[in-house]
């Protein structure tokens, strides 16, 4: 094998390997995170709804909501978020603004986790391997 060849195939390993690292990190990130003692699902559609709700937590805020106060959604009944298990939890507007917080780390952490090992030469073959990637929730 020549030494172009070689060059291709490692450029060609490094693309499938890169595009498996990103797989890996996305199915992380969608695992979700710990809140409360509860998993929190964290894949896209769950992400768009925890920033609005996070976002209407900080204007909520903003205008005086106080922890303990369970209606500064501006609904009737107390905000409740269900968790990956199906149980729900109660969130007042300074936890709700904590998940989206939170939410935010844990995929800020997987992205940064994913970008050392797409750094390295040579991406190890056991890159699904927990050492590499923040702790599971």
């Amino acid at each position: 094998m020549s030494p172009i060849e070689v060059g291709i195939d490692q450029v060609a390993r490094k693309e499938r390997m890169t595009a498996l690292v990103d797989a890996e990190r996305d199915k992380r990130i969608a695992a979700g995170f710990a809140y409360a003692g509860k998993v929190i699902q964290f894949r896209e559609e769950d992400k768009a709804r925890i920033t609005g709700a996070a976002t209407l937590a900080g204007f909520a805020i903003g205008q005086g909501a106080l922890a303990g106060n369970l209606l500064w959604h501006g609904g009737v009944d107390p905000f409740e978020w269900i968790t990956l298990d199906n149980s729900t939890i109660e969130l007042d507007a300074p936890s709700m603004f904590a998940v989206g917080q939170r939410g935010a780390e844990h995929e800020r952490a997987h992205i940064f986790a994913a970008r050392t090992l797409k750094n390295m030469t040579t991406i190890p073959a056991d890159f699904e391997a927990d050492l590499y990637w923040p702790a599971r929730p």
